[in-house]
């Protein structure tokens, strides 16, 4: 890997040091020449249209002053932020300048009202922002378009006569089909939302947090998979993700309270957002099961998710209600004011 920096990249010839963990890149940090990066493999695609139009974004949000930092694509000799490796495979890579910031860890919950503030703002910014370039990822409600090989058939199937690797988890694959039988219903109403650009994956694994205050979100990360959506797609993304946590009602209200000061919803988003947080359920299993129906994936993998997910339903089932209540108390305050 050094040999393509140097050779692609010759003003960031140094060390690499590989990180773990992400599903679909593999990335290292580059050092060297005084300067570092984020060198990043695409592992599971080889669409170029995607990590264009990822780019387009970040280019156009790098002219903007935001109070946070986004990620800036590097250009190589050739002068595109992107190149593909024969070596390996037909993968393409990229390589990013190296944000300062630290990921936040499970002890760390006073950032949540920053994050709500970065998440809000960024939605504001991404509704006028024009990439010119096509999106190519789906909405998050055309899931049967998103995910060709998760057809009702298919994935019915999949949950009630499951493969001998996930024989045990039959009541977990049942309650999953029924998720997807419920939102499946609902897809068709959810069209007429507001829409615009938005991020997509926004969770506490795509940030950095200030390295000297852990309560100020200094980053936003992954934009991988930004798209044309419905603008309250974000909000349910976060929001959904912050089911079960310990102090879950304070790190709801917090988050609330940041991202009503730039983002007010209409009363349909608001009553949509239950039905959307299922959505984002929803699209991870099938995300997750696709991988596994084409391979890329072994069995412990949908054996993982579907564990989790499952008992991320059942507290959804609990706590949606809670959690839109405070959402309508702070976008009603931000009204009111």
């Amino acid at each position: 890997m050094e040999t393509i920096v140097s050779k692609i990249w010759p003003k960031w010839d140094g060390t690499l040091e590989k990180r773990s963990g992400g599903w679909n890149n593999t990335t290292y940090i580059v050092s060297g020449n005084g300067r570092k990066g984020v060198l990043r493999i695409y592992d599971t695609h080889r669409d170029r249209g995607k990590i264009e139009f990822e780019h387009a974004v970040l280019l156009e949000l790098r002219k903007l002053s935001l109070p946070f930092g986004t990620p800036l694509p590097v250009q190589a000799v050739d002068g595109a932020t992107l190149v593909q490796l024969e070596e390996r495979g037909g993968k393409f890579a990229c390589l990013f300048r190296y944000m300062e910031g630290d990921s936040p860890t499970e002890q760390d919950t006073g950032y949540y009202e920053s994050f709500g503030m970065a998440a809000g703002q960024l939605s504001a910014v991404l509704a006028g922002i024009d990439p010119v370039l096509k999106p190519v990822y789906r909405p998050y409600y055309e899931l049967c378009q998103a995910y060709p090989l998760c057809t009702e058939e298919t994935v019915r199937e999949l949950c009630h006569n499951p493969p001998e690797a996930l024989g045990d988890l039959k009541a977990e694959l049942n309650s999953l089909y029924q998720a997807y039988v419920n939102i499946a219903d609902s897809l068709k109403e959810l069209e007429t939302l507001p829409h615009q650009l938005v991020h997509g994956d926004l969770n506490a694994s795509n940030l950095l947090v200030d390295t000297e205050d852990h309560s100020r979100v200094a980053a936003l990360l992954d934009f991988e998979f930004c798209t044309y959506d419905l603008r309250a797609m974000d909000a349910a993304v976060i929001l959904s993700g912050l089911l079960g946590l310990q102090e879950e009602q304070r790190i709801v209200r917090e988050f609330c309270l940041g991202f009503s000061r730039s983002v007010t919803l209409t009363e349909d988003e608001l009553t949509a957002i239950p039905t959307l947080m299922l959505l984002r359920k929803v699209d991870v299993f099938l995300h997750f099961a696709s991988r596994y129906l084409e391979g890329t994936d072994g069995a412990e993998v949908l054996q993982e998710q579907t564990r989790m997910l499952a008992a991320d339903l059942i507290q959804l089932s609990a706590g949606t209600a809670d959690i839109l209540d405070i959402l309508r108390e702070e976008q009603n305050k931000v009204g009111r004011g």
